[in-house]
């Protein structure tokens, strides 16, 4: 009442009556037992987490610096497989094709989705064409590659069949140097392109009507649309989609284990093949992690260029 009644005059209250009133109130105990059930329930993915990913990196990490073999314990030799790993041409041959296959996949991919998307987008409604278009992302990859490398023989393919048909030679898809990787890259755009295809559909739907209502009153052509005010407002969009593109790419390992096994002559030979050559091939598991986390290195700097790539794109749409 004191407290009230020197507020209520204008006067400033006893400090140690601020002080009282000041202090939290202690959590209830259901809201401990509220902590605690959340423990309980986010365990088993900490647990796993922990297992499974934590644990990995850092082990991996130390091997790199080692020489292990599995039938040894692990040696501490520094820096040493990385200066192996300067001079090793193979790695760089690899890295190569793999930046290649990167090149190709992610741009083809791009303009494919990009294309699908505007046709959903703009032509149909049908959620049956939508499940037809994310229906191979949901095929695994094993799966696909081994039914597209039978579609691919040289001999008994449904393709090379196709183009004999027509008058053609028949094509040597992955029996050959220069058709090898981009192939592959074929049949990974064919497997990804509806998952890509969706996130840019997404973003299409974001975009007002509005927009384009105001181009068709100033007599703007779908195309001119498309290029001035589709392209721009979907570049948040279009730069993750670039990146995710580019770090599976850079992943690539199942489909050309189930195609070419790195052949012919190591021309689809990929940075992922190589490090598993390296460590269930030559038991080499010390120079594998090196090259592991080379390649962990390099995704990392990918990953700080797609933080930049959509703020730029964020200030360039917010402008």
């Amino acid at each position: 009442m004191a407290v009230l009644e020197s507020t209520a005059r204008g006067q400033r209250p006893p400090r140690d009556a601020v002080g009282r009133r000041g202090k939290s109130r202690p959590h209830s105990p259901a809201h401990r037992g509220d902590a605690k059930l959340a423990w309980v329930l986010i365990a088993p993915a900490l647990v796993g987490f922990l297992v499974f990913a934590a644990y990995p990196t850092v082990r991996g990490i130390y091997l790199s610096f080692t020489d292990f073999a599995v039938l040894s314990p692990p040696e501490w030799i520094g820096l040493d497989n990385y200066v192996q790993l300067l001079h090793d041409d193979v790695f760089w041959s690899a890295l190569g094709v793999t930046v290649y296959f990167v090149l190709l996949s992610v741009s083809i991919s791009l303009v494919v989705s990009i294309t699908t998307a505007a046709v959903l987008h703009r032509l149909t409604s049908s959620t049956v064409i939508r499940g037809l278009i994310i229906l191979p992302f949901l095929i695994s990859a094993v799966v696909a590659g081994t039914v597209w490398s039978w579609m691919l023989d040289t001999q008994l393919g449904i393709v090379n069949i196709v183009i004999k048909a027509l008058g053609g030679d028949g094509i040597q898809f992955l029996t050959s140097r220069s058709w090898a990787i981009p192939s592959i890259a074929l049949i990974s755009v064919w497997k990804q392109m509806g998952y890509t295809s969706i996130i840019i559909f997404a973003g299409l739907q974001t975009i007002p009507p509005t927009i384009y209502e105001a181009g068709r009153v100033d007599g703007a052509s779908e195309l001119t649309m498309f290029r001035r005010l589709t392209l721009p407002l979907l570049r948040p969009i279009l730069a993750l989609v670039v990146v995710l593109n580019v770090i599976g790419a850079f992943q690539v390992f199942d489909i050309v284990q189930v195609t070419t096994k790195g052949g012919p002559a190591n021309a689809s030979n990929v940075l992922q093949m190589y490090i598993y050559s390296k460590a269930f091939g030559q038991f080499d598991f010390g120079y594998a992690a090196a090259m592991s986390l080379s390649l962990f290195v390099i995704l990392i700097a990918i990953t700080f260029l797609q933080m930049r790539l959509l703020r730029a794109s964020e200030s360039d749409t917010n402008a």
